[in-house]
């Protein structure tokens, strides 16, 4: 399947731009996983496994944060034109909508003095008091803030903390069985990245924020398989009846305010084709 794709990430390895890959087709009801290269190369080499897990970074935002809303919105709990405010009373500014931040249109300033040596309780306050710009519904500026705060808004909703929201409104129903947050067996995780010689980040989420949120991080910290990642997509193939056709026709569209943007809820639309599309920071990405 796609061979001129299949070429690029072979590419991508035997120049060394990555170590290994684990990648998945899905078409006319046919899957085929490829695996490709190592999973480590330091301390010692690893061969990559289709079973290995992957932190994916801002895919949680599209497999666990959007998802959820989605399925609220759904059961018509939340209003995707209502003020996150009317959900989460404890955020500031009442201009602020979940479309906004599902479309990444929000203008908020995201820039948090001392970031990293906030406690958790101290960054979910500062979050709380982000105000929008003078481009409020007018420009798309990707950020994490907007599925940070929907995470805040989610745990307001469902009083439990996100990470467990997560798990049982998405990676239980899915079967998703070797995904979640927190892993503790280190040995079956890709490394992310290189610390100091010798030493590697594994098992702990790369995202900054999200190590500080922890379990109320709504923007990253899921680590998950490529066969979980295809139960996930299944969804927007319509193999399954976890979302409505209605909601899927529906992220086919441009839900930025203006209709000027390349945004559906929480995914991108690639290139402004029907195509919804997301990257992770650590070297994840899926479209379907």
């Amino acid at each position: 399947m796609y061979p001129k794709t299949q070429n690029k990430i072979y590419d991508g390895w035997k120049n060394q731009t990555f170590s290994g890959a684990v990648y998945c087709f899905i078409a006319q009801g046919k899957e085929e996983i490829k695996v490709l290269g190592d999973a480590s190369l330091v301390p010692k080499k690893e061969k990559m496994t289709q079973k290995h897990l992957f932190d994916v970074a801002s895919l949680t935002k599209v497999v666990c944060t959007t998802t959820v809303v989605l399925r609220l919105l759904e059961r018509q709990v939340i209003d995707l034109d209502a003020p996150l405010q009317k959900y989460l009373p404890q955020f500031q500014d009442q201009r602020v909508t979940l479309r906004h931040l599902l479309t990444h249109t929000a203008d908020l300033n995201s820039w948090i003095s001392h970031r990293n040596q906030l406690s958790k309780e101290e960054l979910k306050q500062a979050y709380l008091s982000i105000q929008a710009g003078s481009m409020l519904g007018k420009r798309v500026q990707y950020t994490d803030t907007g599925m940070i705060l929907l995470g805040f808004m989610l745990e307001e909703i469902f009083q439990e903390n996100a990470s467990s929201i997560f798990q049982k409104e998405v990676l239980t129903p899915l079967q998703m069985d070797h995904s979640g947050f927190f892993p503790k067996e280190t040995n079956k995780i890709v490394p992310t990245e290189q610390l100091a010689p010798g030493k590697i980040l594994r098992g702990e989420v790369h995202d900054p924020k999200a190590r500080i949120l922890k379990e109320h991080a709504g923007n990253a910290g899921l680590f998950t398989t490529v066969e979980d990642l295809a139960c996930f997509v299944r969804i927007y193939l319509q193999k399954t009846n976890f979302l409505e056709k209605q909601t899927i026709r529906l992220l086919l569209q441009d839900q930025t305010p203006l209709k000027n943007g390349t945004r559906s809820l929480g995914w991108d639309l690639k290139d402004k084709n029907k195509v919804l599309f997301h990257t992770g920071y650590t070297g994840a990405f899926f479209s379907c």
